[in-house]
């Protein structure tokens, strides 16, 4: 319920401060109103911006989101071996420290976020750093940290907000032709959803594509930053894990 509350409420806040900006910048710029030059302008703003504004609020949705408690002065010699270990690979990986937390799930995960290298955020679950051994942790936050290093949360959210741009155009363009001389705006709306999901679905592949790519890269900076052979075992155990959560689900 957290989660979805804190979904809604973010949502509501980018498209407030987009509206703001479109209020502005539109009068500014003199689009003609109605023009397809004003129409994609606009998807322009809401895909693209809208995607940079998620990520500069990255770390802060995803503390929240997961109950990520970031370590300011480590606790215990757990928690002073995961900062050091991060701060090793940052300094190998040519990026600033990034903040560190854990949060309490079950699970084996990692994940890095954050607005530039400079500027991230490493999180970790409890249950990866209580099933996992040191070797195999360091490598998977060998993993995170190359995502940092590599850029690939910009890269991302670019490509993704490319894709929004071009799937909320094309699908207004499509609803556009199709209601023409129907004035119904409900017609209009229903119609813009249907157009905009089989986009929706190509843009989905596109990313996926994309996001697997970095996904490698990632590995292969795992690989520099803690060796091949620590690399290999929690490959092995988080694709174990998956099976037994599918198997689980299925059940």
């Amino acid at each position: 319920m957290k989660r979805v509350a804190l979904f809604l409420l973010t949502n509501f806040a980018v498209l407030l401060v987009l509206g703001v900006v479109l209020s502005i910048l539109l009068p500014v710029l003199g689009l003609e109103q109605g023009s397809s030059s004003e129409l994609f302008f606009i998807c322009a703003i809401f895909g693209i911006g809208g995607s940079f504004i998620f990520l500069a609020m990255s770390k802060w949705i995803a503390k929240r989101g997961v109950g990520a408690h970031v370590i300011e002065a480590p606790a215990n010699e757990l928690q002073s071996w995961l900062v050091n270990t991060v701060s090793k690979q940052a300094r190998q990986a040519g990026i600033g420290m990034p903040e560190v937390a854990i949060y309490d799930a079950a699970e084996i995960n990692a994940f890095a976020t954050g607005m530039s290298r400079n500027n991230a955020l490493v999180a970790v679950s409890s249950g990866l750093l209580n099933r996992l051994s040191r070797d195999e942790a360091e490598a998977v936050l060998g993993h995170e940290v190359s995502h940092i290093a590599n850029g690939d949360m910009i890269k991302l959210t670019l490509i993704q907000g490319v894709l929004n741009t071009f799937g909320f155009f094309f699908a207004r363009i499509a609803a556009s032709a199709i209601s023409r001389g129907n004035d119904n705006r409900f017609f209009y709306f229903m119609t813009v959803m249907a157009s905009h999901a089989p986009l929706g679905v190509l843009a989905s592949v596109i990313a996926m594509w994309f996001s697997s790519q970095r996904e490698y890269r990632a590995d292969a900076g795992g690989v520099v930053l803690a060796g091949k052979q620590k690399m290999i075992s929690p490959l092995q155990k988080l694709q174990s894990a998956s099976q037994e959560s599918s198997l689980d689900g299925a059940a």
